[in-house]
């Protein structure tokens, strides 16, 4: 078939419109291969920010959480901290009752009543 017959058939087919619309598609498919590819990466790259917003908001709530955690254990150990302080007060006092106690009986009179200490001390 020579290039008058695939006219005439495409004409007779679908008129002038037919070729015009074969023209144009054959002069535009770089152009419209492009549109489409620019298309495309322009909706990956809205779904990409839409995957990004989605992370940072979810990095801001991890690191809120964080934070109210990290003040959670600041308080308990400084209440820890100031347990273990009353604690170590009460052991020194313990130990002072101890040797005042041990003091006491060093200087504890074995006879009532006399002049004379049994034992002698030198207090």
């Amino acid at each position: 078939m020579s290039l008058n017959e695939w006219l005439a058939v495409l004409g007779a087919v679908g008129g002038t419109s037919t070729i015009t619309w074969f023209v144009t598609f054959w002069v535009n498919r770089k152009t419209n291969a492009r549109k489409e590819d620019a298309s495309a990466d322009g909706m990956e790259i809205q779904n990409l920010l839409s995957i990004i917003t989605a992370q940072s908001a979810q990095i801001d709530n991890q690191e809120k959480r964080m934070g109210v955690r990290d003040t959670k254990v600041d308080f308990l150990y400084s209440e820890n901290n100031k347990l273990r302080s009353d604690q170590l007060e009460l052991i020194r006092e313990k130990h002072e009752l101890e040797l005042r106690l041990k003091e006491a009986e060093l200087k504890k009179c074995d006879v009532r009543g006399c002049i004379k200490r049994q034992p002698p001390s030198d207090y």
